[in-house]
């Protein structure tokens, strides 16, 4: 009626009549032939009557989620064929694995200068020692200019920092604290006139907020690309440099060991989490997938921060397959609840939908997860063990379907992960209060795990067993004081060398072996013997190693001949 139409419950009441005109329509008496009619209940329900044009609010209040999904729009189950999209063909640009000589013997350093070259060191010390001068010269205490030998002894010492070579006085041995501290107070990665330069853009879309981190930054990213060419299954995640620095890219994560850094972009290995590239948050927005670099048919693997139908239906046209965790509120994802999971559905159920080269999948574990792929099939048969209550209440082990794209996922979403893990066994990282030192100590990380995993495919290929990371560390901390100590020594004259020299240089620190108290008493803080592995309260105060020295076991002159000591 008019009346009800000029009131403001109007939409309202006219909806209600709506409904009403419509169960009029649809109600015929029990005596009376129904015609039977091909369309569908669901049809049915939303088919009305035409009726005269409403306003606006109440168009607005008749937008109710009363429309059906079509029929592509139906989440399916296991009982429903999937079919298998087309595979990739794995076209690398180079043979995957390390790209140096498989048969040559590389040591722990020479692997480590593949990703700190000497171009880039040379680059450090060129810009620390222009800083030092600047900034850290007193004249009580002039700024002295730092060599390359002292940079391999710094890069030792914060090796050494990082892991535990059971040993207080190796740093002292490579050089002194006064020094160590000069170095770090004035370590720089770029050049004044370059900071100044830069500096007078603030303010504008030229400035760069990574230029006190370049020209490192880009030729770590270089080494990693060059040194290195990943197999199929690759990941992209973020990853988290510790860091309170007062800097506007700082990030905050809660759902990260890190809460507070900056946040990097990493693309790894899945085989063995090598870092094959990476850019830092605020960098220029660039994609880690590069066809030209990687080539194609390679399987991508993200989370659910990167997915989304359309990023993936792009890298398929690259040629690049992809596979993550989704966000259900996400554009394109199916918004259809017609047979999605239910609240009652038990662990191990699966819904899916494939839209043209996009499957989508639901999948109850001990939470529900939603996935996109464009290489997998719904389903496969394949099972996962589970550890469930029964009806009487008791836990059982029992075999669940699971989908091969979460199967797959799970094992190659950890390629990051394992990169992360080996960086934080023996993190070079400490407390700095400069941004861009935070980022050298963790280009150190990189290029450590990353000369390590390159150690292990060599000695894979040639049948040997590798070293461990924390021997490789130390080795790499030996072999750079070694560089330091060695080289800082003035070339001897021809006159004055020894007639017959020898191959083997004798150890500088073997005449001062001494034994001394663990713990200053004999009955207190002894420990186990390295050599016989009983108690004792003695050790070698330059080993640093706990041996007994008592006449029915003198493991302490044993051991030392042993070690030509």
């Amino acid at each position: 009626p008019d009346v009800c139409r000029s009131s403001s419950w109007s939409p309202y009441i006219y909806l209600l009549l709506q409904i009403r005109s419509k169960f009029d329509q649809e109600w015929t008496p029990a005596n009376q032939k129904v015609k039977e009619d091909s369309s569908s209940d669901e049809d049915n329900l939303v088919r009305m009557t035409p009726q005269p044009r409403k306003s606006l609010k109440a168009r607005r209040k008749l937008r109710v989620d009363m429309t059906p999904s079509p029929a592509a729009e139906r989440w399916c189950g296991v009982d429903e064929p999937d079919i298998m999209p087309p595979q990739p063909t794995f076209r690398p640009s180079r043979n995957p694995g390390p790209q140096i000589i498989m048969t040559a013997h590389y040591s722990a350093i020479e692997l480590f200068q593949l990703f700190f070259t000497t171009d880039a060191l040379r680059n450090v010390l060129v810009n620390t020692n222009e800083h030092g001068r600047a900034h850290h010269s007193t004249k009580s205490r002039p700024w002295v200019d730092i060599t390359m030998q002292d940079l391999f002894g710094f890069l030792s010492v914060a090796i050494y920092m990082g892991g535990n070579l059971y040993s207080l006085l190796f740093p002292k041995s490579v050089m002194s604290g006064r020094k160590w501290l000069m170095i770090l107070h004035g370590l720089h990665l770029s050049s004044a006139a370059e900071d100044s330069a830069n500096e007078a853009k603030r303010g504008t879309p030229e400035f760069d907020r990574l230029r006190k981190l370049k020209p490192l930054y880009d030729e770590i990213r270089e080494a990693c690309r060059q040194n290195y060419h990943p197999h199929q299954e690759i990941a992209i995640d973020e990853r988290m440099v510790a860091s309170k620095a007062k800097i506007s890219f700082k990030q905050y994560m809660k759902a990260k060991p890190v809460r507070w850094g900056y946040k990097l972009f990493v693309i790894a290995d899945s085989s063995n989490g090598y870092t094959w590239d990476f850019f830092i948050y605020e960098d220029s927005v660039v994609s880690l997938v590069k066809t030209p670099l990687l080539g194609t048919g390679y399987k991508l693997f993200v989370d659910n921060f990167y997915t989304s139908p359309k990023l993936f239906q792009d890298l398929l046209q690259q040629r690049i397959w992809a596979c993550g965790t989704i966000r259900t509120h996400l554009s394109g994802f199916p918004s259809s609840k017609i047979n999605a999971l239910a609240r009652r559905d038990p662990r191990g159920s699966i819904r899916w939908i494939r839209n043209g080269s996009l499957l989508f999948v639901q999948w109850r574990d001990t939470r529900d997860v939603s996935l996109c792929s464009t290489m997998h099939t719904a389903h496969s048969g394949e099972t996962i063990t589970r550890t469930l209550k029964d009806s009487s209440g008791h836990w059982t082990k029992m075999d669940i379907s699971i989908p091969p794209g979460v199967k797959d996922y799970n094992w190659c979403m950890g390629g990051v992960d394992v990169s992360d893990a080996l960086i934080g066994y023996y993190q070079v990282l400490h407390k700095t209060r400069k941004w861009y030192k935070t980022f050298f100590y963790h280009f150190i990380d990189i290029a450590i795990v990353n000369a390590f995993l390159l150690h292990k495919e060599l000695c894979t290929a040639k049948g040997q067993a590798p070293m461990t990371q924390k021997a490789f560390r130390e080795t790499l901390a030996e072999q750079l004081k070694q560089m330091c100590c060695q080289e800082a020594k003035p070339p001897q004259p021809e006159a004055n060398k020894p007639e017959s020299p020898q191959l083997k240089q004798p150890n500088p620190s073997a005449s001062h072996h001494r034994l001394q108290y663990i713990s200053g008493q004999r009955s207190e803080g002894r420990q186990r013997c390295r050599l016989c592995n009983l108690k004792t309260a003695v050790k070698c105060s330059t080993c640093d190693k706990p041996l007994c020295f008592i006449p029915p076991r003198d493991c302490y002159n044993k051991w030392h001949d042993d070690n030509n000591m």
